[in-house]
């Protein structure tokens, strides 16, 4: 299946708990209305900072992270672009929403989170641009290495791996990767910040991350909870 995660801030004049409020209990329930959706995620950020690695960030800063799983690619296009429902979640993104970019990716799983203790576990999500001397083909190719490395690091208790194979700077609207330089989107789960940071200070972590700085430019991480609508 492919997911589709937007990229949200919330408007300036928003307070945060109105923002997040308004999006689990006013906008979740109307996007978790559309045809063909499988299973829809609200993740609301609460930490931008680094947490554990020594890496440059990038320029982003978001306020929360949706991500819905389709089938395929047209069937989450469709949903969001053409009839009725189409018109109102714009309308209702207009209304409290400051930015929303949209990425469509594949998903691997490398970790399977366990659903008996997801909600018990701490969440941090973080987008990967590579450097600019290393291609797409590359990118891709030493991010599965690096997959087998993570694997091995101490306390991981989830990870996914999301390749983004489409951007929309604005929503509706197709873009370059010069305009959304997102290559990838990291899903990590721990028991806590004492194991987050154990599991990358350890020698496995530190291995990791050196191996990191051979393909990417930037790391920009986010602590969020989650919040399941669909």
């Amino acid at each position: 299946m492919n997911v589709r995660m937007g990229l949200i801030r919330k408007k300036a004049d928003w307070t945060t708990e109105d923002f997040q409020a308004y999006w689990l209990n006013q906008h979740g329930p109307l996007a978790a209305s559309a045809p063909g959706l499988r299973s829809y995620w609200q993740n609301v950020v609460t930490d931008r900072l680094q947490r554990g690695i020594d890496f440059a960030r990038g320029p982003w800063d978001f306020d929360g992270v949706s991500q819905l799983w389709f089938d395929d690619a047209q069937q989450a296009s469709h949903a969001f672009s053409d009839g009725e429902l189409a018109a109102k979640l714009i309308a209702d993104e207009n209304h409290f929403l400051g930015d929303l970019h949209i990425v469509t990716a594949t998903q691997n799983v490398v970790v399977a989170v366990p659903d008996t203790v997801r909600s018990q576990l701490l969440k941090r999500i973080s987008t990967l641009r590579r450097r600019t001397d290393v291609t797409e083909d590359d990118f891709r190719r030493e991010w599965r290495v690096h997959a087998d490395m993570v694997r091995q690091m101490p306390g991981v208790s989830g990870y996914r791996q999301n390749i983004v194979m489409q951007r929309e700077l604005v929503k509706g609207q197709p873009c370059s990767y010069e305009q959304l330089p997102i290559d990838g989107i990291v899903e990590l789960w721990f028991e806590s910040p004492t194991t987050l940071e154990a599991a990358f200070t350890s020698p496995q972590g530190q291995r990791t991350m050196a191996h990191a700085k051979t393909f990417l430019a930037e790391i920009t991480a986010f602590l969020v909870v989650e919040n399941r609508i669909v």
